[in-house]
């Protein structure tokens, strides 16, 4: 079923949002999360104060939304059916490395990192609302694959973790300490496909260190 088009008053709202949305994440990495202030955001965005108080009652409210933003994904990227856990983590893996790339994402974080001290909030919401809602997709496929005999998975936590860190200890987390780090589309596909055999290796029914009575 096709979605709705958004009548002219829904895409206007729509496009003040996002012009809010992307003032206030400049504003807190230049000025600090506690000294951007709500008017000031309205200001550089080009809205009324009016229209952003509708939208975002308080700053809490508008990094929420910065949150939800940088990890979102398509309607219709639900977890990949079990059967083929090698295709499946494929596109996880890829649907990854493609969020972790966006340039909001490293400015989320850097955000996050450093207002922690004073405001540990941010970091809980970034884990709640973003890094978490994902991880739980990865890890209820890596259950669905174990429920279909594809794979062996006892502790699905630790194995979500583990294909997630391959991925970002390599595509992610040097952009924030590495001056001018960039990873080639080709890198990444690498590393991705990389994680998957790793897993799918780590985890075959009949894999290493399989009993041979299975």
């Amino acid at each position: 079923m096709s979605k709705a088009v958004p009548t002219y008053h829904q895409r206007v709202a729509q496009e003040k949002r996002a012009l809010i949305v992307k003032a206030a994440t400049a504003l807190f990495l230049e000025l600090g999360y506690d000294r951007t202030s709500l008017a000031r955001i309205a200001e550089c965005s080009g809205v009324s104060r009016a229209t952003l108080f509708k939208q975002f009652p308080s700053k809490a409210d508008l990094f929420d939304a910065i949150v939800t933003e940088s990890w979102a994904t398509a309607d219709e990227e639900d977890p990949p059916p079990a059967g083929d856990v090698v295709a499946g983590l494929a596109v996880l893996g890829r649907r990854y490395a493609q969020l972790l790339g966006r340039a909001q994402m490293t400015d989320l974080f850097r955000i996050v990192i450093a207002e922690l001290p004073r405001f540990p909030e941010l970091a809980h919401a970034q884990f709640s609302r973003g890094k978490m809602p994902y991880f739980e997709s990865v890890r209820s496929y890596l259950l669905a694959e174990h429920e279909a005999g594809t794979v062996r998975i006892e502790d699905a936590d630790l194995a979500a973790t583990q294909f997630l860190g391959m991925i970002s200890n390599y595509v992610f987390w040097p952009t924030l300490l590495v001056p001018g780090w960039e990873v080639s589309a080709e890198r990444v596909a690498q590393v991705v496909d990389e994680a998957v055999r790793t897993i799918a290796a780590r985890y075959a029914v009949a894999g290493p260190g399989a009993s041979a009575d299975g």
